[in-house]
């Protein structure tokens, strides 16, 4: 029996356990991995922070970029519209412009002083057709002059002048009324002090 064991022993390879210093030694190499490991992840979790905020400028850029792009071009259509609605406005005033300054210096040089009694008649219809001239290019141009404006800046300025003499006008009106007034003042006095010493003499 005894013989049995010792043979099944010498088959056994039996492994001593690991003494006190491999086992620190094994923790500690445990724990740099696991260091390791912590600090890979550390990293990989940056990176894909990184990542996702690279990729959501990405978004916001195409986005951003997208949008700016299709503004700026409406845009541009836009302000070549007006710009050529520009253009044409401005032509059409210069000539506007360049109209009224003829009419302007035709009517200006009209002197009947100068007129001869022989032409009269035919001076004075010359004179008139040109009147007419300037005033149906006046009227002519009033509406594209106000276009785009709410209020007719000739309207408003004829307004003004006329309202600049009315005043005027109300104001002299007045003035020499009150003036009158003060003036015939004492000889209304006087003439009723007369028609009382009248009638008191007379009785």
């Amino acid at each position: 029996m005894v013989e049995r064991a010792t043979e099944s022993e010498e088959f056994l390879d039996l492994k001593e356990p690991d003494s006190i210093e491999q086992i620190e030694d094994k923790v500690q190499r445990a724990q740099e991995q696991l260091l390791q490991l912590k600090r890979q992840q550390d990293l990989i979790e940056k990176q894909k922070r990184e990542l996702e905020e690279l990729g959501r400028r990405q978004e916001q850029f195409q986005q951003g970029r997208q949008e700016v792009v299709d503004n700026i071009t409406r845009a541009l259509v836009v302000l070549d519209r007006e710009s050529l609605d520009a253009q044409k406005r401005v032509e059409q005033l210069r000539s506007i412009r360049e109209g009224f300054i003829h009419h302007l210096d035709v009517i200006e040089a009209i002197n009947p002083k100068n007129w001869d009694n022989a032409e009269l008649a035919k001076e004075l219809s010359r004179s008139l057709s040109a009147v007419e001239d300037g005033r149906a290019e006046y009227d002519r141009s009033r509406a594209i002059i106000s276009l785009g404006n709410a209020e007719d800046p000739l309207e408003t300025i004829s307004g003004d002048s006329q309202q600049m003499f009315g005043n005027e006008t109300q104001f002299e009106f007045s003035y020499w009324f009150k003036c009158g007034f003060a003036f015939t003042l004492p000889l209304v006095g006087l003439g009723i002090i007369g028609l009382i010493l009248f009638f008191l003499l007379s009785k």
